[in-house]
């Protein structure tokens, strides 16, 4: 029987990201992806200018509400970029009212990098995320947003024993497993950190850094670690295979020479992620 995610994004209509993302990446895993759309634009907003954006939060009760009618079995609810305080509470309650005991929550808190917090974002809307995220079995932060759901300073590269000490931290806001995204500990590479609070062990996997933006990438890597922790992959073994299909789909766009604000080709990548997230393939 089919596992169903339900995936609550947005839909950006061009612009590789958030649900035309996590859907495929799902599906060819062998999980049924459900959706909950949060907003829908024309193209998402790196790099484009004059886009569309149409809000609707208005339409997701009553989406929830019919659900609940249908008895809806849910095995894992996916959120990431959440475009308002009142979107994160709406799917904070969402959660409550249709988890089961064996339901995962895994909460990607997009809303921040490089230091600072995304356009039209404010401390109200950090702290709605950070209760969102005592809400998840799973959360995948990158290092902007860990500190700003800790209300520490920004670190750009921390050591090894800071990373460590930073998942730790990160624990104590409810999540089980904590991944830590655009972890570095030197020149020419990049990856990401995990810490499992039940069995107190850290694990991490860093590869090739190729120099440069990839929009995509994020909701990539997170769709891929819930689809091999869906698959019974460990969670060293899901940073790994997640790893390693960014860094793919980062090499096909560059050695494609396409138009980087499209998004990563992942397409191309998707057989070899079958390969290792599907067991008996």
């Amino acid at each position: 029987m089919l596992s169903r995610v339900v995936a609550i994004h947005d839909i950006s209509c061009v612009g590789k990201c958030s649900l035309t993302i996590a859907l495929p990446v799902l599906s060819a895993a062998g999980i049924e992806c459900s959706v909950l759309p949060t907003a829908i634009l024309s193209t998402h907003t790196g790099g484009f200018s004059g886009y569309t954006f149409h809000d609707l939060t208005g339409e997701m009760e009553p989406i929830a509400r019919h659900w609940e009618s249908l008895h809806l079995p849910v095995d894992a609810f996916y959120t990431g970029y959440l475009g308002s305080l009142g979107q994160t509470e709406t799917v904070r309650h969402l959660i409550r009212r249709l988890k089961k005991e064996d339901t995962l929550t895994l909460v990607d808190p997009a809303m921040a990098d490089n230091g600072r917090l995304y356009a039209g974002f404010d401390g109200t809307f950090v702290k709605g995320m950070a209760a969102l995220c005592r809400e998840a079995d799973v959360v995948l932060p990158n290092l902007t947003e860990a500190a700003l759901l800790l209300e520490e300073p920004f670190r750009e590269n921390p050591s090894r024993e800071e990373v460590q000490a930073l998942l730790r931290r990160l624990s104590t806001l409810g999540p089980k497993k904590i991944i830590l995204t655009g972890v570095s500990y030197g020149p020419g590479k990049i990856g990401a950190a995990a810490y499992d609070r039940e069995s107190g062990e850290f694990c991490e996997y860093l590869d090739e850094r190729v120099e440069g933006s990839f929009h995509g990438t994020g909701d990539l890597f997170s769709s891929a670690v819930l689809a091999a922790l869906l698959n019974r992959r460990s969670l060293p073994q899901s940073l790994a295979i997640a790893a390693r299909f960014v860094l793919q789909a980062i090499r096909n766009t560059v050695a494609n020479g396409t138009d980087r604000r499209y998004g990563v080709d992942f397409e191309h990548a998707i057989p070899g992620f079958i390969r290792e997230v599907l067991p008996n393939t």
